[in-house]
């Protein structure tokens, strides 16, 4: 009977928590500064995971530019097939449905060739799930990992107390 109870308080919290860890996220694209030329968009996406229920958001002012999905060859060669769907709302919004890598370019001018074109490389839940090497942890990074120990371990307390 107390295992029971233990094993649905602890079930409880895992379901409470679990939105967190499967929640899509919304990527501006620039973040604050949008989709406009003078921005180096392959750091930007060196600092993002994208993972499959993501969504790309492409801020900018129309008709100044325009969002095209094209394959990783166009990409590099910032071609626009004749068949491309070309965005243009000036908030284009593009759901990342499926894992692999994706090319977006500005179909306007020149703005491919003077660097307006991000990469990314869509995870599926599981692999963004999984571990990555990381660098040795920073102070603050040690300082919240003993918070959430410490609040796990206030949890398991509670669970047991609630059992007995």
């Amino acid at each position: 009977m107390a295992s029971s109870k233990l094993v649905l308080a602890m079930a409880a919290l895992a379901v409470a928590f679990l939105p967190a860890f499967t929640a899509a996220t919304e990527h501006w694209v620039g973040d604050n500064t949008g989709w406009t030329l003078g921005f180096n968009y392959s750091a930007w996406a060196e600092t993002k995971q994208f993972k499959v229920g993501d969504t790309l958001v492409f801020k900018y002012n129309e008709p100044s530019h325009t969002v095209v999905e094209v394959s990783g060859a166009d990409f590099a060669a910032c071609n626009i097939p004749g068949s491309s769907k070309v965005l243009t709302t000036g908030n284009d919004q593009v759901t990342l449905d499926k894992a692999g890598r994706r090319w977006f370019i500005c179909g306007v001018g020149a703005h491919c060739k003077n660097g307006m074109k991000v990469k990314i490389t869509v995870l599926t839940a599981e692999e963004a799930a999984a571990p990555a090497p990381s660098p040795p942890p920073s102070p603050a990074v040690k300082v919240q990992a003993g918070l959430v120990q410490a609040v796990l371990a206030v949890t398991a307390v509670i669970a047991a107390a609630l059992v007995f």
